[in-house]
């Protein structure tokens, strides 16, 4: 990887992480809130798990065509 390849990758790549610390600080507020909305809840946590899967996958592929 080219250095501008690598620094764009590495910024992408904190992004992600922090977006997925974001839904999953979400997720939990949304567990201790009262009232539990539990449709609520349940798409967010399955939201945030996709979330997570989709952006490895996609970091995986950046880092292999780079």
């Amino acid at each position: 990887m080219t250095d501008p390849i690598l620094q764009a990758y590495r910024e992408v790549e904190m992004a992600m992480e922090r977006y997925t610390m974001v839904l999953e600080e979400h997720v939990a507020a949304l567990q201790s809130a009262q009232p539990v909305d539990a449709e609520r809840l349940e798409r967010m946590t399955y939201g945030a798990k996709a979330m997570r899967d989709s952006s490895l996958i996609y970091l995986s592929y950046a880092k292999y065509i780079a």
